[in-house]
C-alpha cells in the first residue's frame, strides 16, 4: 500500500502549523513544520486524514520524511484561508471541492486559480507518480500553494502502474497497429482511477485534469478521452471539469497574461521542441521536426536509449524468469515488477534497445507521427512471446493474437475498465497460466535476439520433433492426413475441369 505524509502550510492567521503522524506501522507519515501545543486538533484532523489509506492514526512523536523516491505519497495541507468560500458560487457554477490532476507547469498552474474563480471550489491538486523523473516532482509543493490549492497529494503508482496496468497488457500481447506497445493508453487509467480514490476520500464531487492544448489536437483528445472514460466508469456521479473547454486562454501568452492578474508565480521552465510523455514504461517524443514523417529524428532527441550505432560491441546476454505469462526474475534473481522494469530500462537502453518510429492513428481518425523509446517493455515482449512458443498450441496463439489486437485496440482508446476488456483478461489469465519457465536473450546494438527458452510445461517434444526415427510419429501416416486435408481443394479443381 503506498505511503501518506502531511504537511501544513503555515498562514499568518495562525501561529503553529499542524502535522499529520502516523503510528510506526501505519501507511501515513509526516513531515513536522511546526508543532501544536496541543493535541486536540491534530487529532481532530488525523481522523479526517487516516482514512485516505484505511488506516488509524496515532498521536506522538513526529518522524522525519524521507526525501528518497520511495516516498509514495505526500499531502500537503493549507491553511484555511487558502480553501473557497463554501458559500460563494463561481462564474459557472458551484462545486464544492475538486481533484485536480496538477503537473506544476503553466498550464495547471493557472487551472488552480480558474476553478476557485469560476466556480467557487477548493482544488485539491494530485499528482502521480508513475516513473517520470523525480525532477518532474521537485518543488511542487511551494508551486501548488502559491497557485491557491488548499492541498497537494503525491502519490508514488510505479508498483502498482507495473503490476496491474503493464502487465496485464504484456500478458495479452497488447500492441497497437504494430508496434505501439501503449506506454501513454496504459498510464491514464491508473492515474484517472486514483484520482476518483483520491476524490472519494476527501470528499471532492468534482474532478478536473490538465489537458490543454489546441482545439484540433488529436492528441490531447485522446488523452481526454482515456481519463474521462475512466472517471465515468469508476464513480459516474462525479463531475468532470475540462477547463480547455471551457475558458478563454487561448496560448501560453494567455496563460502566463492570467497567472499574473491572479498572483499566480509563472513557472520558469525551458520550453522543448518535442511534446513528450514519459513513465516508467517509456518516453514518447512529438512535435518539431517530427511532424513530417520524411524526417528522420535527431541523435540528441533520445533520453532513454543509446544510439545503436555507439551501444557496447560486446553483447549482453540476460535471462527473464517467468510464472504464469509474467516476468517475475531477472538472471535468477525475483524483482518487484517496478524495480524488474526499471532495471531492464537500463540494460535495454544502454545497448540502444526499443526504439519505434511510426505513423499511428488516433482516435478521432487522423494520423500522428510519434518516436517511442521502451528498452524493457521490447525486451519482455520478446521474452514473453518467446516462452509462449512452448507452452501453448497452434490454436490458443492464433486466438489469443486475434483477440490481442482487440484487446490493444480497447486500451488506445481509453476502454480500459469496459466490461469486454476484463472479460479478456481473465481468457488471457487462464490461457498463459502454464506460460512458466526461462528464456535467454541476446542483447547487442539495438537488437534483442533469442538464445534460448525452456519451461517445465513445454509442448515441445525432442523425441517427437526429432528427424530421428520416432515411434510416436510414423511418416507414413501423412499420406491419409494429406488427402483429407486437401480433399476440398481438389474438389474444387475437379468442378473447373469438369471432372
Amino acid at each position: 500500500m503506498a505511503e501518506i505524509s502531511a504537511t501544513s502550510f503555515p498562514s499568518s492567521s495562525s501561529s503553529s502549523a499542524l502535522a499529520l503522524c502516523s503510528s510506526p506501522t501505519a501507511s501515513l507519515r509526516c513531515q513536522n513544520v511546526a508543532c501544536p501545543k496541543t493535541t486536540s486538533s491534530f487529532q481532530e484532523l488525523s481522523v479526517r486524514r487516516s482514512q485516505l489509506v484505511g488506516n488509524a492514526l496515532a498521536t506522538g512523536h513526529l518522524p522525519a520524511i524521507r526525501s528518497s523516491k520511495n516516498q509514495a505519497i505526500r499531502a500537503v495541507l493549507s491553511s484555511d484561508g487558502q480553501a473557497a468560500d463554501p458559500k460563494g458560487a463561481g462564474l459557472r457554477g458551484k462545486l464544492k471541492k475538486v481533484v485536480l490532476a496538477y503537473s506544476g507547469g503553466l498550464d495547471t498552474s493557472v487551472i488552480v486559480p480558474w476553478l476557485k474563480e469560476n466556480y467557487g471550489c477548493e482544488v485539491v491538486c494530485f499528482t502521480a507518480d508513475v516513473g517520470q523523473g523525480i525532477k518532474e516532482l521537485d518543488g511542487l509543493e511551494q508551486k501548488a500553494k502559491a497557485s491557491g490549492a488548499s492541498q497537494l497529494v503525491v502519490k508514488d503508482l510505479t508498483e502498482e502502474f507495473v503490476k496491474d496496468y503493464i502487465f496485464p497488457c504484456l500478458r495479452a500481447g497488447a500492441i497497437y497497429e504494430r508496434k505501439y506497445l501503449l506506454g501513454t493508453s496504459m498510464a491514464r487509467p491508473v492515474i484517472a482511477k486514483a484520482m476518483v480514490d483520491i476524490a472519494a476520500e476527501v470528499g471532492a464531487d468534482a474532478v478536473a485534469h490538465g489537458c490543454t492544448g489546441k482545439g484540433n489536437d488529436q492528441a490531447i483528445i485522446t488523452w481526454t478521452v482515456r481519463f474521462e472514460l475512466t472517471f465515468f466508469s469508476l464513480n459516474p456521479e462525479l463531475k468532470v471539469v475540462a477547463p480547455w473547454r471551457e475558458w478563454e486562454i487561448q496560448g501560453r501568452e494567455d496563460a502566463i497574461e492570467y497567472a499574473k492578474k491572479h498572483n499566480v508565480p509563472v513557472p520558469v521552465t525551458k520550453k522543448s521542441i518535442y511534446s513528450r510523455d514519459r513513465n516508467l514504461w517509456h518516453l514518447s517524443h512529438e512535435g518539431d521536426i517530427l511532424e513530417d514523417p520524411a524526417n528522420e529524428p535527431k541523435k540528441d532527441m533520445y533520453m532513454m536509449s543509446v544510439d545503436p550505432e555507439d551501444a557496447p560491441d560486446q553483447p549482453e546476454y540476460i535471462e527473464i524468469g517467468i510464472e504464469s505469462g509474467l516476468p517475475v526474475s531477472l538472471n535468477g534473481k525475483p524483482l518487484s515488477p517496478a524495480t524488474l522494469l526499471s532495471e531492464l530500462n537500463a540494460i535495454g537502453g544502454k545497448h540502444g534497445i526499443g526504439r519505434i518510429d511510426m505513423v499511428e492513428n488516433r482516435l478521432v481518425g487522423m494520423k500522428s507521427r510519434g518516436v517511442y523509446e521502451t528498452p524493457g517493455g521490447t525486451i519482455l515482449f520478446a521474452a514473453v512471446q518467446e516462452l509462449e512458443s512452448l507452452t501453448l498450441d497452434r490454436e490458443s496463439i492464433q486466438v489469443k493474437d486475434s483477440l490481442a489486437l482487440k484487446y490493444a485496440e480497447m486500451v488506445y482508446a481509453g476502454r480500459w475498465f469496459d466490461p469486454l476488456k476484463e472479460s479478456m483478461d481473465a481468457f488471457m489469465e487462464k490461457l498463459t497460466e502454464k506460460t512458466t519457465g526461462s528464456v535467454t536473450l541476446k542483447l547487442y546494438k539495438g537488437s534483442v535476439s533469442v538464445t534460448g527458452r525452456k519451461s517445465p510445461n513445454s509442448l515441445y517434444r525432442q523425441d517427437i520433433s526429432s528427424f530421428e526415427g520416432s515411434e510416436i510419429y510414423n511418416q507414413a501416416d501423412a499420406a491419409g492426413f494429406i488427402r483429407l486435408y486437401g480433399l476440398p481443394m481438389r474438389v474444387r479443381a475437379m468442378l473447373e475441369k469438369g471432372i
